[in-house]
């Protein structure tokens, strides 16, 4: 497993899995979202595709008086570059965006945040959104549901929650180009009454039961699948023995990529069969008082004829706004700008 290791100070990695050529940075104006297709639609693939994962997006609590200063834009203002360069950019949505519902009781930290903040994370290039996770739900059902609408309404895919379980277990599946990408998410974390039932919204809970014959479906109708798993302990930096168990079934019932989030620092990542499990990638825009929750990754990966390429990982300082690092992508690096 090759460990990413952390500094003393907060930083951000872009681990960036390239092909053995230059070739030319992707747009996406070329780009349609689709949500479904026969299978007989997958075209061959004959070009280079790259996803871009982020970790976990929360904008408030300390971040809520920075972006009432300077605005929605302003907290991917330096990455924005990056982020529109991939094909394909998912991100792990930590709140919802709602102006209903109430707190979830008995439980310490509940974040909400304005639905306008959805039209920062759309500037900001995401394409999808991850919602499996122990904080979509913090304001009860209703907050769910307005969420869902907020982000359509923003023309941002979302998945691993909905109306219902089945709902929620759909992926979300965007075409670029001539390739076709379904993105799944699920959650192993508490609390338990956030996970959806038969008629009741949620979050999918990520048991093999559910996972496997998801990513088996969606392998029938993508050409690439990447699964977001929000998982293991708060500030633990070591993959838990069941995250490795789940990441590598994933990969064995077809998933092309695997990412994961919650700890809010940095794990390891591991090869395995050729594809990419990144345990976690910590924070990317986190709006947390604390030193310890200030270190993320981006894993951006470049696929091409289905199969991941060669890996370089550059470590550059954080985004954060505190320190206002400038950071400027060029060739196969993120180059800090002095």
């Amino acid at each position: 497993m090759l460990k990413v290791k952390r500094s003393m100070q907060p930083v951000i990695l872009i681990m960036i899995l390239y092909a053995d050529h230059s070739v030319a940075t992707p747009t996406k104006t070329d780009r349609m979202v689709e949500a479904a297709h026969e299978s007989s639609a997958l075209a061959p693939q004959s070009i280079e595709t790259s996803i871009l994962c982020a970790g976990d997006i929360m904008l408030v609590g300390s971040a809520k008086p920075v972006i009432a200063q300077r605005g929605i834009e302003y907290p991917f203002d330096r990455i924005r570059s990056i982020i529109e360069a991939a094909d394909l950019a998912i991100g792990n949505l930590e709140m919802p965006l709602a102006t209903s519902g109430d707190p979830f009781p008995d439980k310490e930290f509940v974040f909400v945040g304005q639905p306008k903040l959805a039209q920062g994370i759309a500037k900001a290039g995401f394409d999808v959104l991850a919602l499996a996770n122990n904080h979509i739900g913090d304001y009860g059902d209703e907050a769910l549901l307005e969420t869902l609408e907020v982000l359509s309404a923003n023309n941002l895919l979302y998945c691993g929650a909905g109306p219902d379980l089945q709902t929620a277990r759909q992926p979300a599946i965007v075409k670029s180009r001539n390739v076709y990408i379904a993105v799944l998410a699920y959650s192993k974390t508490y609390p338990f009454e956030f996970f959806a039932g038969e008629g009741d919204p949620g979050t999918v809970n990520g048991i093999a039961e559910i996972f496997v014959p998801d990513i088996k479906a969606a392998r029938e109708r993508a050409n690439l699948v990447v699964v977001s798993f929000h998982w293991s302990g708060e500030l633990v930096t070591e993959p838990r023995e069941y995250q490795e168990w789940i990441g590598k079934k994933a990969i064995d019932a077809g998933a092309d990529l695997v990412f994961g989030h919650h700890p809010h620092v940095l794990q390891g990542i591991e090869v395995y069969r050729g594809k990419i499990i990144a345990y976690s990638l910590g924070d990317f825009v986190f709006g947390s008082g604390s030193e310890s929750k200030h270190t993320g990754a981006i894993l951006r990966v470049t696929f091409r004829d289905g199969k991941t390429k060669r890996a370089a990982i550059d470590e550059i300082r954080t985004l954060s706004q505190k320190w206002g690092t400038e950071i400027i992508a060029e060739e196969n690096r993120g180059i800090i700008k002095l």
